[in-house]
């Protein structure tokens, strides 16, 4: 039997790698490591089929160096000790041309003690770690673990790197350059890959084993949708259906509609999906998606989150059932989101500009003497304690980054600072 065309095409040197140009291109950060062979350890932070096992195998074998994997679905910390000890041995053996990496894939499944078992070595420099996470790792990798480990991400891939995928495989590829095969049109190829390289080739694949040999294959966006429909299973040989089936879940929730929202969740509890996974989403939903519209969603799915690791699992469903309706059924507003968003531009636009010295700390004698903290006003000495005041650099004026919602929390908010500012908020 063949190898998947993912497998066949899986590249061997970072020149036929596509994508994470912002890592691997012409003096970029990774590629700097590559070339000089001295790579520290990091963890990819990224969507599924972006390259992040492609890359780690790469830097292996261009640096040298042996290169043990392990996945943490499988691994506990009894395997991670056995692989660290064949790493030690390689550090100490007279033929080792490189410091050992060793590869973890899907590293945020790791739990806490499994993590820890990896830090003396990583410290000591025994191993070079890389670790791969489609999980935020400021969530599930502790913290002395990523003091030790800089994070880079991956991004999904755009459709100039994906017809790049494309070409080469049908140009490379034995088996696709044995067909007849004509390209008419690429939006569904494209729209159904979302970015996945893995999905990509994997849609090629299905194409390419339900044509008849013999038979002309022409690729139009009619033939993708109709066999995708047909077989939907059939290109997400990985499991990546999960980040569909999630994104149908906040979506709905989102949408308020309490119905779907519930039936995407009981497809993922019925599919085992990692509860805590599901918690975590909706914690983020609250702040994102619901936030100063009803501050309680955000207590409700933090504690959906806390309760659900005290009472375990089955009964685990209860809680984030009750937190998923909560949360769909009530008002949204994305403005906290949407504000940081907003003032981090500025913050990328304008750089780090000076405090204002009113507002500045002054903890010792020479710092009152230089103004530090002199005109501040407390503004528990004024009536109604708010007194007006520049609390942004001056050079910025007072640009308006929070923008109220249109809901009843959110209009108490707005007119409270009109009365205070004396301006209008929306």
């Amino acid at each position: 039997m063949q190898a998947p065309l993912a497998e066949r095409l899986r590249p061997k040197t970072i020149d036929e790698y596509i994508g994470q140009t912002h890592l691997v291109g012409s003096d970029c950060i990774l590629r700097r490591m590559i070339d000089s062979g001295n790579v520290s350890s990091f963890i990819l932070w990224g969507p599924p089929g972006v390259g992040k096992t492609t890359l780690a195998r790469i830097i292996a074998n261009t640096t040298r160096s042996p290169f043990y994997t392990l996945s943490a679905v499988h691994a506990g910390v009894k395997e991670v000790r056995e692989v660290l000890e064949r790493c030690k041995s390689d550090v100490r053996s007279m033929f080792a041309t490189g410091r050992p990496i060793l590869f973890i894939d899907e590293i945020h499944r790791f739990n806490k003690s499994q993590q820890d078992s990896l830090l003396g070595a990583v410290e000591s420099g025994t191993v070079t770690l890389i670790g791969a996470t489609t999980e935020n790792p400021s969530f599930e990798v502790i913290r002395p673990l990523l003091s030790r480990a800089q994070v880079y991400v991956l991004k999904p891939l755009e459709i100039p790197e994906l017809q790049q995928l494309l070409d080469r495989a049908l140009t490379s590829d034995e088996v696709l350059k044995s067909r007849d095969i004509k390209i008419k049109s690429t939006d569904a190829l494209f729209r159904f890959s979302g970015g996945d390289a893995r999905k990509l080739l994997n849609i090629i694949d299905l194409l390419e084993q339900s044509t008849a040999i013999g038979e002309e294959m022409i690729i139009d966006d009619d033939l993708v949708t109709r066999r995708l429909q047909e077989n939907p299973a059939a290109f997400d040989k990985n499991g990546e259906m999960h980040y569909d089936i999630i994104s149908a879940f906040i979506k709905s929730i989102r949408g308020s509609d309490p119905d779907a929202a519930i039936y995407w969740l009981a497809r993922m509890v019925a599919g085992g999906e990692d509860p805590e996974f599901i918690a975590r989403r909706l914690a983020i939903l609250a702040a994102e998606d619901i936030g100063l519209a009803n501050p309680n969603a955000l207590l409700l799915a933090n504690a959906t989150f806390d309760i659900l690791k005290k009472i375990g699992w089955p009964e685990g469903r209860i809680p984030l059932a009750e937190c998923t309706i909560y949360l769909a059924t009530s008002p949204k507003s994305n403005s906290a989101y949407m504000a940081i968003n907003a003032a981090l531009e500025k913050v990328d636009e304008t750089g780090d500009l000076p405090v204002p010295m009113h507002l500045r700390n002054a903890p010792t004698k020479l710092m009152k003497d230089l103004g530090y903290g002199k005109g501040y006003k407390y503004a528990h000495d004024y009536p109604g304690n708010f007194v007006r005041q520049q609390f942004m650099p001056e050079s910025l004026g007072h640009p308006t980054f929070w923008i109220p919602g249109g809901n009843t929390s959110e209009a108490k908010m707005r007119d409270l600072q009109e009365l205070r500012w004396g301006k209008n908020t929306d």
